[in-house]
């Protein structure tokens, strides 16, 4: 299995519990690893052959700002689903942060895996 990363996507969203975090947009950090083959793409050079990262960052940004949620768990499980029927992956782990959530903490978040490696 090979993977295709995306490190660091920042999106602003409406996320949390508190009446507050109802009003505002937080930012939130995505990280993706998604397994996938690449040898295909490798050989013919063909970007129609691999899981395009900006294809798949472009949704991510379309759906989270899109969103609203009230747990990073919920985000998490929301965003897992999508990547892996949108752009059929078979296995993701995905890392979900709030760095501006806890103010005495450098981020705070849920790490997910989902799937079957091949």
């Amino acid at each position: 299995m090979d993977i295709v990363y995306i490190k660091a996507l920042q999106v602003e969203t409406v996320i949390g519990i508190y009446d507050w975090e109802r009003e505002i947009r937080q930012r939130v950090v995505l990280d993706l690893d998604m397994g996938t083959d690449i040898r295909q793409a490798a050989l013919t050079e063909d970007i129609e052959s691999t899981l395009n990262y900006k294809s798949v960052s472009d949704r991510l940004v379309e759906f989270v700002s899109a969103s609203e949620f009230l747990l990073v768990e919920t985000m998490a499980e929301e965003i897992a689903t999508l990547v892996m029927q949108e752009f059929s992956v078979p296995w993701l782990r995905l890392k979900v942060g709030k760095p501006d959530a806890i103010a005495t903490a450098e981020d705070v978040g849920v790490v997910i895996e989902r799937g079957e490696p091949f």
